[in-house]
């Protein structure tokens, strides 16, 4: 199962809020609701995280079993 646990992580070790990806960096609430609740995301989101946040992506997702 992929965890988002990094991503939380990310945000709060970086200082950015779910309100400035969503306004800023145009991240959608909807995918921001899909992290919240462990739903999939595209690998296009993914690279958009890394780059935003400027971190690999095991600092956006991990697997646990």
């Amino acid at each position: 199962m992929i965890s988002y646990d990094p991503f939380w992580k990310t945000l709060k070790i970086k200082n950015i809020s779910t309100y400035c990806l969503i306004n800023k960096h145009n991240i959608s609430s909807a995918t921001i609701n899909r992290i919240k609740h462990g739903q999939g995301i595209s690998t296009a989101k993914i690279d958009d995280f890394c780059r935003i946040l400027d971190c690999k992506v095991e600092d956006i997702i991990m697997y646990k079993k």
